[in-house]
């Protein structure tokens, strides 16, 4: 069978998690022992290392300027169709003659359409919709995921798989006290910090979050140090209100950027915790990421992100600023806490692999054709 694959945004230059994601789940495919062919679409040359060379890949690179998968991407499937196409990030092409397997990340533009702008709102719902009577099959993240999907949708649970996303190994716990100075030195970060990873938008609920770090002075004994909160991720839509709070409040809160990917295992490493109190999230890879780290991890109880934590983290209401503040304050001063979720963190890591999603997904893709 010769299955293709859109990774189109595996060349992303600022890639977020759809695109770890997309890069992930290929690479694994690629490493499944069967018999059968792959060819990946890209809209742009990518790195010649991106993916291990194989004879059973090929590689298309096909740019466009405008509207690349409805228009390049579905002429390419016309002429020279796989058996079935394979998806990573959300958009079948409006023409698609084979049979198209689709992940769906999240509906948050749906249960949160204030952090959104109109058009993307507008673009999601369509595709969205259009994929839960066009595609042969959908891809999860999450049961939240399949839930909303079957709510709002109306889709047919029995056509939604959930294949939860694995865990780079890049993400592993940094005991290196001269790389963790290193991280703290290049940022500019405080000794005593906890982390925040994710782009500046609404429904990251950082404005609470922010309420949330105001309020630690009042829960934390006078001889203890304020943490700094860091903010790590790019600027996103309806950002400008964050920003300005992020600004006001000076020192005490270090907004980092984009971060290279390489630096993020020391830098979580060396937070007392990593703090993600999301109104939805659609997986959640920093939660993921972090236990990885040994770090112990704060987080929304709402969406997927119970699932990905489960017993390994403090989960908090996240329209309950006193429970944040209180989360933090209680990871900052009780070491006992922080021990039993590092170990149980740790352990759960490991259940994310990308060799499962990638098994589980080439049963769909085998299920799918034809």
């Amino acid at each position: 069978m010769l299955i293709g694959i859109d990774a189109s945004r595996t060349v992303t230059r600022q890639p977020t998690g759809t695109e770890h994601y997309a890069r992930g789940l290929i690479r694994a495919l690629l490493e499944q022992e069967s018999e059968h062919r792959w060819r990946l679409y890209f809209n742009t040359p990518p790195p010649k290392d991106l993916f291990s060379p194989s004879p059973c890949v090929e590689w298309r690179v096909i740019p466009w300027p405008r509207m690349w998968t409805h228009l390049r991407l579905a002429l390419e499937l016309a002429r020279h169709p796989p058996d079935v196409l394979c998806v990573p990030s959300h958009v079948l092409p409006l023409i698609c003659p084979v049979p198209g397997v689709v992940t769906v990340h999240d509906l948050g533009y749906r249960l949160y359409p204030e952090a959104h702008t109109r058009f993307d709102r507008w673009y999601l719902d369509w595709t969205t919709r259009r994929h839960t009577r066009v595609a042969a099959h959908l891809l999860a993240d999450s049961e939240a995921t399949k839930r909303d999907l079957v709510r709002h949708y109306g889709a047919d649970p029995q056509r939604i798989t959930v294949v939860y996303p694995g865990l780079d190994p890049l993400f592993r716990p940094v005991e290196d006290p001269r790389r963790l100075a290193a991280v703290r030195s290049r940022y500019g970060l405080a000794p005593v910090y906890i982390v925040h990873v994710g782009t500046l938008q609404p429904r990251k609920n950082l404005m609470r979050l922010l309420d949330a770090c105001e309020r630690l002075p009042q829960r934390l004994p006078a001889s203890h140090p304020v943490p700094q909160l860091v903010l790590v991720g790019k600027r996103g839509w309806l950002a400008e209100p964050i920003v300005a709070r992020v600004q006001a409040m000076g020192t005490r809160v270090r907004w980092l950027g984009h971060v290279a990917r390489e630096d993020l295992p020391a830098l979580l490493s060396g937070a007392r915790a990593l703090v993600m109190p999301s109104l939805y999230e659609g997986f959640g890879f920093p939660v993921l990421e972090a236990m990885a780290c040994g770090t112990p991890v704060v987080a929304s109880n709402a969406s997927s992100l119970p699932e990905v934590a489960g017993d390994a983290a403090l989960l908090i209401d996240p329209h309950d600023t006193e429970a944040l503040s209180a989360a933090l304050a209680r990871v900052l001063t009780d070491p006992e806490l922080c021990q039993v979720l590092r170990q149980r963190g740790l352990q759960r890591a490991q259940h994310f692999t990308w060799q499962a999603a990638a098994a589980k997904t080439l049963q769909v893709l085998e299920s799918a054709r034809r």
